[in-house]
């Protein structure tokens, strides 16, 4: 099986309007950048985005948004975009905010074949409404189901040509688990290497989870929220 794919474009062309997609990075931190402009640019609407965050204004997700393409967004970190504030106070974005724990939770139980686990976030509040809720040792518990989507989208510093992955540092965050819920998962990496050149200790996601992979380029990294100190004079 031929997992190697020419550029963004082609690893993304069969993603159809009204499709779920999830999408690794934290922030802007391991965002797939060259994914996120090829969907933008095939003008795929009525999305399901399933991430962390959504973006900023005028980079990751939030380039979706502004061209109208995301018809759900599923996340647990909103705050720093605010053409999705607007989307959402006007009604013309589907918004479901999820607990990050329990975000992550889903994920990883889909990753895993789990169809639901128990969890204490959200009793009491409006996240429980319609729920299961159980008492476990006297403390009440919600029912939340796996997290699957059609594709997920990831990005990483190293893959082979079997899809194996090694993400750097805090860049593989919401990546590693994605790469395992999605039905078809699209790898996005840095440096594309020959199979063999990667430390089999070091490898994050193994590549039986990676159905396409390119090595994209033009990467800004961007840092969401620079903040700085003063020198002492």
């Amino acid at each position: 099986m031929n997992k190697v794919y020419e550029n963004a474009a082609a690893a993304v062309s069969d993603i159809a309007d009204g499709a779920s997609i999830m999408l690794g990075g934290f922030g802007l931190c391991g965002i797939p950048e060259n994914c996120i402009a090829a969907l933008r640019d095939r003008g795929v609407k009525d999305l399901t985005c399933i991430s962390n965050n959504a973006g900023v204004d005028d980079f990751g997700l939030g380039l979706l948004l502004q061209s109208r393409q995301v018809r759900k967004m599923m996340a647990s970190y909103v705050g720093e975009n605010a053409e999705f504030e607007r989307q959402l106070l006007s009604g013309e974005l589907e918004v479901d905010l999820i607990p990050q724990g329990t975000l992550a939770t889903r994920i990883q139980m889909a990753g895993m074949g789990i169809p639901a686990f128990f969890t204490p976030a959200g009793v009491g509040t409006e996240i429980a409404d319609g729920k299961e809720v159980r008492a476990f040792n006297g403390k009440q518990y919600l029912m939340e189901h796996a997290l699957h989507a059609d594709f997920a989208i990831v990005k990483a510093w190293k893959g082979d040509r079997y899809g194996n992955l090694v993400f750097r540092k805090t860049t593989r965050n919401f990546s590693t688990s994605m790469a395992k819920a999605g039905h078809i998962t699209i790898a996005e990496v840095e440096e594309l290497v020959e199979p063999g050149a990667l430390d089999p200790d070091s490898i994050h996601v193994a590549g039986i989870y990676v159905h396409r992979i390119f090595q994209g380029s033009g990467y800004e990294k961007r840092i969401e929220r620079r903040t700085v100190k003063m020198a002492d004079v």
